[in-house]
């Protein structure tokens, strides 16, 4: 059996996102995306798309090659863009040349107008025909785009013009993950995996998934057996059938590089698919790991473990985990595991399998050449059937010459020891010098480590890495994980720390790894020029002599992390250290706990020098020619007082001193370092002084927090294109002149620059400039008057500022999309009124504004306002004005309006232009009195806010078709209810009947009339009834305990007269979505699905323990505009599906129900009393009864 090397995917990602960008970007492909990601399905979304000309960027094409599934969201503008359409020509071609499976979402698109290219889609390809009439080619490529849109819309896919956006997302995600596994498993069994399905039956045989309980498997077995194999394997093929899985590689390495909470912050990150970092130490983990799963279904496996520790604080109870849930555990050690745990033990290959399995690597064919079988029978009984030495040994062989073959054979049957690990190092005694110190260095310090950087290190040290990291996994000793970290086998890692341990004497090892073996090197003085790299991962305590490293005149590498010296430290080493060797490449010692380095060190061939969090004041005196220096992070040194001389340093690119709290100067030198790239000095609070810089390498200069800086850095010379400073919270009193020459800056970040008066009108001349931000400069009275030069702007940032009058030229900011005034309530009564200048046609690419508590009155807003024809975003809440200008009616565009908090608006404006309209804040406009009839016209609103709007008289009935919120709490003077008609009545979630009749004091029959539409609007009516026994009321037909529950309809059981609909009762805690319906017909197909809101009810919160009755009307879940000719009674079966299991009860409700009404429901109850099982009934027959007064349901 193949190690888990073969588990390296072919692919880069899983999916390729395919999108037209105005259309979805920030609505459905943004969802979908997120939905992706949480399941760990890894996704290419080009977030930078600009979808501009023909042209595909090389990173693109190069993504879609390497994504195993592309996903195509087809929406009404898609074939509007060249790029997406030559986007979707490579798609196809991959499909045919590669595989690739592709998937078609048609989102808002009719799919036989994709297919036959016609409505919005033949109009897009007219306009190609049109711009191609003259090109022959140009007109061939357009029949191409015609025949992959046809080929694309005619594979499987998925329309989701009806039903709900999270429960279509849901569909795909779980579509492509299941797919996706399947896949996985299909390519892991061509790689030849040899007897895995063997070993799959074994383990899914104590895994017993169909059975409902909790359950921990063992794999237990030597190492190299295939232990963590079958485990991915099992991983593979079934973490599709658990809502959460997580594979926790290497417990045992990881947890000895860090904490177990960060293994455990890790599973939970995974299981609950967010970042998850709360867990501060293993006991809090272990807390919330069995709070946060209780009522999760995942699958985890924990792959090598080797401490007790390890179990008890990532699983240590099955009760921590929800129903079905699977715990997977590989393991040498067989006692961690033999509690009550099902254990399969991993046999060793037979005969005819090794064979096998050694002549897939030594041949790369399952039989041998005539002339090595002998060869290879010798290698494969000596292997004893264990698969890691015959993949390493039949790598090890490959491509030799038969002369070869007896030399390595012989020395493989010299080797009489039974320990594999000696054995193994013949692979390592047949690389060339400069790779077994590749090797080495991997095995010893870099396992788990990220590949760029451990690449980095290695060339530091003048090694050719790429190509020794190549052979490296050629000879199958190292591969490279699905996140691109450096991974070996437990016994690969072990061999190449045996090759180190051959050295008996401490002194004389290569490297050292261990703490304790390192603190008595370095107390003893007996370091050797034999010593090449130390790394530490972490050190509480440390002692050694002043001189401990003088003899180590090879030392490439010196790596101690997180050490904190404590005061005992600072008492025993009065005296800095002596000497460092000259020889170092690497340096990084987080904590070093001395003033300065030695004066003696001169390493010249120094590439990295990382002392973050050390205490230095400063590094040394004078200068220090260090000329391949390429980083230098200081960062976190709070004592140190100045920077070294940058002069020796000319190939320096980095530089960070964040947080370097007393730091005061940078030396002027600074400009030497003509390839610096970025400069962080974010944090130090007590610089006062910066240097000239004339770098044209500069790429990033960050001065966050500098509250001392207050001079602009004087920056000359010509700058890269994409400059970005940040100077937030610095101390900056004003900008030069000459900040005109930073003609290539894109970012420019001057907020919360307390002591800005104005800016220089040479600012206006940065051309390159795309964002710039002065929010929060609170002594900011102006902008400059030319600052419609910036020709590229597209944000501007200026909220919390004394700005009350843009310059006029602001409008000629034609690719600005992004501006804000924003300022706070408590500037409203200052007297000052903001004036918004005439927009006169420009602004036209600007999609949101935001002008909320500007102190706007009527004259303050422009009256061509609406030429702004891209708006799609305005925020005008917290103003002062009485109208609005008549021309915002001609919005087109506009998406969201907020008015909230107008106080004083009186009157609403015509919303007939307002067509794409979706979202209308009237929350608080105490002045309101009523709503503009021709919102009923908004086809696309489906958000409508009138909180405490106190004068609202008068509402206009709506028949709008995509609205499902709508908020009239507060409203006390509404002296009607909405009429509202249409799909609306089912389709919709509108969330006012509890702020209704809580907040307004109405007459009895208008409580009815709100009753009776909830019965046709509300997703449920809610019974505020919860009751402190566990017990589902008896007179619930249908019960038991249970996840996911199916109940047989009686024949004919839906009576049109009589009908009234669904009673739903559950146990146990009240939470938000708790489960939902699914009606089923004969044929199996589902019709509508509905989630039920089942909420906290405040009243009765003291009892913890409860049922719960909800009353679900049929107009819920059927539509008879989309029955298509089926009846209710068509559907024989209603499944009710919980988030866990529960008690549950069902029944169905009708209006002669004699059992209901022999309740004594005219008899007012107690509202203090607990409830009880009679009260219960007797509320819903009271509400049952109200909502037959007035109104039919169908």
């Amino acid at each position: 059996m193949a190690s888990s090397s073969q588990y390296c995917p072919r692919w880069k990602y899983d999916v390729f996102l395919s999108f037209r960008g105005e259309d979805t970007r920030k609505t459905f492909t943004s969802h979908l995306y997120e939905g992706l990601r949480n399941r760990g399905i890894f996704t290419f979304q080009d977030d930078k798309r600009l979808e501009h000309g023909d042209s595909i960027p090389q990173e693109l094409l190069k993504a879609i090659i390497e994504s195993q599934v592309a996903l195509i969201v087809f929406s009404k503008n898609y074939a509007t863009s060249r790029w997406c359409l030559n986007e979707l020509v490579k798609i196809m071609e991959c499909k045919c040349e590669n595989g690739q499976m592709v998937i078609p979402v048609f989102y808002d698109v009719d799919p036989s107008h994709v297919r036959n290219q016609t409505e919005s889609f033949a109009e897009a390809f007219a306009e190609h025909e049109i711009k191609y009439k003259d090109d022959v080619l140009g007109m061939q490529k357009v029949q191409g785009w015609r025949t992959v849109l046809t080929a694309a819309a005619n594979l499987k896919g998925y329309d989701i013009r009806d039903g709900i956006e999270s429960e279509n997302i849901q569909q795909i995600v779980n579509y492509i993950s299941s797919k996706l596994c399947k896949i996985a498993y299909s390519s892991s069994s061509l790689q030849d995996i040899v007897g895995i399905n063997a070993h799959l039956e074994k383990v899914k045989s104590l895994l017993k998934i169909e059975i409902d309980d909790v359950r921990m498997v063992g794999i237990w077995g030597i190492g190299g057996v295939g232990k963590t194999t079958i485990a991915k394997a099992i991983f593979d093929t079934l973490s599709d059938q658990f809502e959460a899985a997580c594979f926790l590689e290497d417990v045992k390495e990881n947890a000895t590089k860090s904490h177990l909470h960060s293994l455990q912050n890790t599973l939970l990150s995974e299981l609950l698919r967010q970042k998850y970092d709360y867990a501060n130490n293993k006991y809090d983990g272990k807390r919330r790991i069995s709070c946060r799963l209780s009522s999760k279904k995942v699958l985890i496996v924990l792959d090598d473990i080797d401490h007790s520790d390890h179990l008890e604080y990532l699983a240590g109870d099955l009760g921590w985990f929800g129903n079905g849930s699977r715990v997977v555990v590989t393991t040498r050690n067989r006692h961690l595991i033999e509690k009550d745990d099902a254990i399969y033990e991993v046999p060793t290959l037979p005969d005819h399998e090794s064979m096998e399995l050694f002549n897939q690597h030594a041949f790369k064919k399952e039989v041998p050449d005539e002339h090595f079988k002998n060869f290879s029978l010798e290698v494969v009984n000596h292997a004893k059937g264990l698969p890691l030495a015959l993949k390493v040994w039949g790598s090890l062989l490959h491509k030799k010459s038969l002369t070869q073959w007896r030399s390595t054979v012989d020395q493989i049957k010299k080797n009489s020891s039974s320990e594999i690990v000696k054995k193994l190092k013949i692979s390592y005694d047949g690389l060339e010098p400069e790779e077994q110190k590749i090797f080495l260095d991997m095995a010893c310090f870099f396992r788990g480590d990220e590949k760029k950087v451990v690449i980095e290190i290695l060339e530091s040290c003048d090694f050719g890495a790429e190509y020794g990291l190549d052979v490296l996994i050629d000879k199958s000793l190292v591969f490279i994980s699905k996140n691109d970290r450096i991974e070996m086998h437990d016994l690969i890692q072990d061999m190449g720390r045996y090759v180190v341990k051959m050295q008996k004497d401490l002194g004389k090892q290569s490297r050292l790894w261990d703490a304790e073996d390192f603190e008595e090197v370095m107390v003893n003085n007996t370091g050797t020029k034999s010593m090449e790299a130390i790394r530490l991962q972490r050190i509480q305590k440390l002692r050694f002599s002043k001189k401990a490293m003088k003899k180590m005149i090879k030392l490439r590498i010196l790596y101690i992390g997180h050490f904190v010296p404590d005061q005992q430290f600072a008492l025993a080493n009065d005296d800095s250290i002596e000497y460092l060797p000259n020889s170092l490449c690497w340096f990084d010692w987080h904590g070093y706990p001395w003033e300065s380095l030695p004066e003696n060190f001169e390493p010249k061939g120094l590439v990295h020098l990382d002392l973050q969090y050390s205490f230095l004041r400063h590094l040394w005196i004078g200068t220090k020619h260090l000329p391949f220096l390429r980083k230098l992070n200081l960062s976190f040194s709070g004592s140190l007082r100045w920077t070294p001389d940058f002069t020796g340093m000319p190939n320096l690119e980095y530089l960070n001193l964040v947080e370097c709290t007393s730091l005061e100067e940078v030396h002027h030198s600074l400009g030497c370092c003509s390839k610096l790239i970025e400069l962080d000095l974010d944090g130090c609070k007590s610089l006062k002084r910066f240097p000239y810089v004339d770098v044209e390498s500069l790429e990033s200069l960050y001065l966050y927090g500098c509250s001392s800086l207050e001079e602009f850095p004087e920056i000359l010379g010509r700058m890269k294109p994409g400059l970005e400073i940040k100077m937030e919270r610095s101390g900056i009193r004003e900008l030069p002149s000459s900040i005109q020459y930073l003609t290539h800056i894109t970012k420019l970040d001057l907020s919360f620059l307390e002591n800005l008066v104005a800016l220089p009108s040479s600012i206006c001349k940065l051309k390159g400039l795309m964002e710039l931000n002065v929010s929060y400069c609170l002594k900011l009275e102006s902008l400059p008057e030319e600052i419609g030069d910036l020709e590229n702007l597209k944000e501007l940032r200026a909220k919390f500022t004394q700005i009350s009058r843009p310059p006029s030229s602001i409008v000629h900011l034609n690719k600005l999309k992004f501006l804000t005034f924003q300022k706070s309530e408590v500037g409203l009564e200052d007297g000052v009124f903001f004036v918004f200048p005439q927009v006169n046609e420009g602004l036209s690419l600007l999609d949101n504004l935001r002008l909320d508590y500007c102190n706007l009155i009527d004259e303050g807003l422009p009256e061509d306002i609406g030429c702004l024809s891209s708006l799609k975003m305005l925020n005008l809440s917290g103003n002062n004005f009485k109208h609005l200008p008549r021309n915002i009616a001609q919005l087109g565009a506009l998406q969201s309006l907020d008015l909230s908090y107008c106080k004083r608006l009186k009157e609403l404006p015509d919303f007939m232009e307002m067509r794409n309209l979706e979202t209308l804040n009237l929350s608080d406009c105490i002045n309101l009195e009523e709503v503009h009839h021709s919102v009923t016209f908004l086809k696309n609103l489906h958000t409508l806010i009138l909180t405490n709007c106190i004068q609202l008289k008068r509402f206009p009935g709506l028949c709008i078709d995509s609205l499902w919120y709508l908020c009239l709490q507060g409203c006390s003077s509404l002296e009607n209810f909405p009429k509202i008609l249409g799909s609306t009545i089912v389709e919709s979630d509108i969330h006012m009947l509890d702020s209704v009749m809580r907040d307004l004091e109405v007459p009895h029959s208008l409580s009815q009339e709100i009753v009776s539409v909830s019965q046709r609007v509300f997703s449920i009516v809610r019974c505020r009834k919860k009751c402190s026994s566990q017990q589902i009321p008896s007179w619930f037909h249908h019960q038991g305990k249970d996840k996911n529950v199916s109940v047989n309809l009686p024949e004919n059981w839906y009576i049109p007269d009589n009908f009234l609909g669904f009673a739903v009762c559950y146990s146990g805690k009240a939470v938000y979505t708790t489960g939902h319906l699914i009606p089923l017909c004969d044929d199996g197909m589902s019709w509508m699905t509905w989630e039920l809101d089942f909420f906290y009810l405040p009243k009765y919160t003291r009892y913890s323990s409860s049922i719960h009755v909800f009353l679900v009307p049929l107009a819920r879940l059927w539509d008879t505009s989309k029955a298509n000719g089926k009846t209710p009674n068509d559907y024989g079966l209603i499944r009710l599906c919980f988030d866990k299991k529960r008690a549950y009860g069902f029944r169905l409700l009708y209006k002669d129900d004699l059992e209901l009404e022999a309740l004594n429901w005219d008899k007012e109850e107690n509202n203090d009393d607990q409830p009880t099982e009679h009260s219960i009934g007797t509320y819903v027959a009271r509400t049952l009864q109200n909502c037959c007064l007035t109104h039919r349901l169908f």
